[in-house]
């Protein structure tokens, strides 16, 4: 593994996320981080497993 580049423009946050699961609403705080503007969660709201910070998982912040 190698560091490639440090990104200077990106800020950790802590987001209460909302997801669902079957037919029930759970919310859990969630680490983020906020990228250009948009929220990128970097471990799953339900269950809290780490996933890659990639933009396909962004979500627009307020929405």
């Amino acid at each position: 593994m190698k560091i490639l580049k440090v990104l200077e423009d990106v800020q950790l946050v802590i987001a209460d996320i909302e997801v669902t699961i079957g037919d029930k609403k759970q919310n859990a705080p969630t680490l983020c981080a906020r990228h250009e503007g948009k929220i990128i969660p970097l471990n799953s709201a339900h269950d809290g497993r780490p996933i890659l910070m990639k933009i396909e998982n962004t979500i627009e912040e307020g929405v």
